[in-house]
């Protein structure tokens, strides 16, 4: 993102509220490579298809915040590959990341990886190190730092269900996990940051956080985020679970976070309610049934609908519930940015 988009962005999460509202939305290969009319595998393989889809959507968008901007990823292998999970491609799909381990029991046989060698994490950095001048070039800077969340990243490596029973029946060696995962994330952090001085926000993605329960969210996922997020000194905690949010969402001031992006079967008064004034909120519009699947007029009347129902311009991002899904189309985006540009100064 550009340095005023980023300066926009951290005054309207510390409750300034702009002169303009805010769009904004989280893009990656869900979305860009389907968008953009190019395969998944083109946009992962091809530095240059990578750079040119992500230059294409911020010239179409130009008053739109894409976070985090310039994401240099694979799907949700990337962490796991670290790990040595075997990865599955496709061209119009996304990619996968196999099971290392079926039990709790198995996790000594996980070793701890070096974020600098292992998996595509070096294909990751080395992305960026190779594009960051065309980036620079074009009046952007790379400003996150991004890693899946330990629960999010052990249940690649195990399956969810498995990871539920561990919690359950061996809460010890759950521990043992995550504590092995939530390590590697902040080395992971540390290697982007000390790579790329313009960072200075941090982006962690954990859907499984939603689906556990409130004794299971203070023992297994709050300590660790919290861990990550107070491990830097960063100017913006972006946190991302568009699960279910309700349980988590109360310890997010706890955990450090400052920005939260959650699920839309969730109002935005609900998620300002249990987290409190001083986080800001990015969402919250159907992201599937309404921005990809609608058209333009619905997703104009549900725009407007949330927005009135929310009442309020502190401390928001205005954008889906969840990341950009597959499909969304140029028209949609563009009739949700005019009516929050018309509706949101009227709240």
């Amino acid at each position: 993102m550009t340095n005023e988009q980023w300066t926009l962005l951290t005054t309207a999460v510390n409750g300034i509220i702009p002169e303009k509202p805010i769009t904004g939305f989280i893009i990656d290969s869900p979305w860009l490579p389907g968008w953009a009319g190019v395969s998944n595998l083109n946009f992962y393989s091809s530095e240059e298809t990578w750079f040119q889809v992500n230059k294409k959507a911020i010239e179409t968008f130009p008053d739109i915040v894409f976070l985090p901007g310039f994401w240099s990823e694979f799907g949700m292998c990337t962490e796991p590959s670290a790990f040595g999970a075997k990865l599955v491609w496709n061209d119009y799909n996304l990619p996968h990341a196999d099971k290392i381990i079926n039990d709790i029991s198995e996790i000594d046989k996980i070793s701890d990886p070096n974020p600098k060698t292992d998996g595509l994490l070096p294909f990751i950095i080395q992305r960026l190190v190779n594009y960051q001048k065309p980036i620079q070039e074009i009046g952007h800077e790379i400003k996150f730092a991004i890693a899946r969340g330990p629960l999010n990243i052990a249940s690649f490596l195990m399956g969810t269900t498995e990871l539920m029973m561990g919690f359950m029946m061996d809460p010890e060696a759950s521990h043992k996990l995550l504590e092995k995962i939530t390590q590697f994330s902040i080395n992971w952090i540390q290697v982007q940051k000390e790579t790329f001085p313009s960072i200075e926000g941090i982006l962690v993605l954990d859907d499984i956080v939603g689906f556990i329960g409130d004794d299971e969210c203070k023992e297994f996922a709050v300590p660790y985020i919290k861990r990550i997020f107070n491990a830097f000194d960063s100017n913006l905690n972006f946190f991302h679970n568009d699960a279910q949010g309700l349980i988590s969402t109360p310890y997010l001031k706890e955990m450090g976070v400052n920005l939260f992006n959650f699920s839309f079967e969730h109002s935005m008064k609900q998620i300002r309610g249990l987290a409190g004034p001083e986080v800001a909120l990015i969402g919250n519009l159907p992201p599937r049934d309404v921005l990809a699947s609608g058209t333009s007029e619905q997703v104009r009347e549900e725009t407007r609908k949330m927005v009135q129902e929310f009442g309020d311009k502190n401390r928001v991002i205005w954008s889906c519930g969840g990341g950009m899904p597959p499909d969304v189309t140029t028209e949609n985006i563009n009739a949700f940015k005019e009516t929050i540009d018309e509706f949101v100064p009227l709240i």
